[in-house]
């Protein structure tokens, strides 16, 4: 049975994925704002996060958030061990050209730790939910991380964030040498759905630097809650996903064992040293 908090998320995330799919069609009437190079944001962006918070205040007006948008705010007495992370529009690059891969992303963290996650494509209709100690959903059915027992003949998820560019030749050959092993490294444009697609199996695992808690709190826990595990580049810890740790960080994702094939990977070419 899902989980009050989740239901709530739920209802949130589709109603910021009717502005999403409202806005769609007036793209280039936007006003878009460049807050760092290469990194975008909307009035879509804006206007889908006013609705999360709303809908979610409705319910716990005493919880905190932290939103892509908005940054951290509220949280008083006891409820200041509760955050809602959010990242109303997950894929905003994609969303302005009009690429259908984008989705709304909401966790509820307790005390820095993701308990409950929902990610929504409104374009798909996708609904991925995850609870701790409850397992990860999509569209309602569980689902559980690819079986694959190594890289060779994998598919990977990574991205290039903009913010990391000074190192993406480090990057860049972490993926020449995974490519001797896996089928393909496919970069979709979204860190939130990425961490999905490797909770559902649709992909093995995933990499990228420059993250922040709204990209990947929701999603994180969904890894974990369908089997797999999440670590930064030198297999520890993910750090605090609240208002404690907006520095961007490098994550790793995907079942037991090509997880830890792939953070070895990344130590051994080098990549993980560029963070040092």
């Amino acid at each position: 049975m899902q989980k009050p908090a989740v239901t709530l998320m739920v209802k949130a995330a589709r109603a910021a994925g009717n502005v999403l799919l409202r806005h769609m069609h007036r793209l280039d009437a936007l006003n878009v704002v460049e807050k760092d190079r290469q990194d975008y944001a909307s009035e879509v962006d804006e206007e889908a996060e006013k609705v999360v918070i709303r809908e979610l205040k409705r319910a716990h007006p005493d919880y905190a958030f932290l939103g892509e948008e908005t940054g951290a705010s509220g949280g008083s007495g006891y409820n200041q061990r509760f955050t809602w992370v959010i990242d109303p529009l997950d894929g905003t690059s994609n969303y302005l050209r009009g690429f259908p891969h984008f989705c709304v992303s909401i966790a509820l963290v307790e005390n820095g730790e993701p308990v409950h996650g929902v990610i929504f494509d409104p374009i798909r209709n996708d609904l991925f939910t995850a609870s701790k100690g409850s397992g990860t959903q999509l569209n309602g059915k569980r689902v559980r991380v690819a079986e694959r027992k190594d890289i060779g003949g994998s598919v990977i998820l990574t991205g290039f964030a903009p913010r990391e560019r000074s190192r993406a030749g480090a990057q860049l050959r972490t993926i020449d040498n995974l490519l001797l092993e896996a089928e393909d490294i496919r970069r979709t444009g979204s860190a939130a759905l990425d961490l999905a697609y490797v909770a559902c199996g649709r992909s093995d695992a995933y990499f990228e630097a420059g993250v922040k808690p709204w990209d990947i709190a929701a999603g994180a826990l969904m890894v974990r809650e369908a089997g797999g595990k999440v670590c930064d580049f030198r297999g520890r810890g993910t750090g605090p996903m609240d208002a404690r740790g907006t520095a961007p960080r490098a994550v790793v994702a995907g079942n037991l064992k090509i997880c830890d094939q792939l953070q070895k990977k990344i130590v051994d070419t080098g990549y993980a040293a560029a963070f040092d």
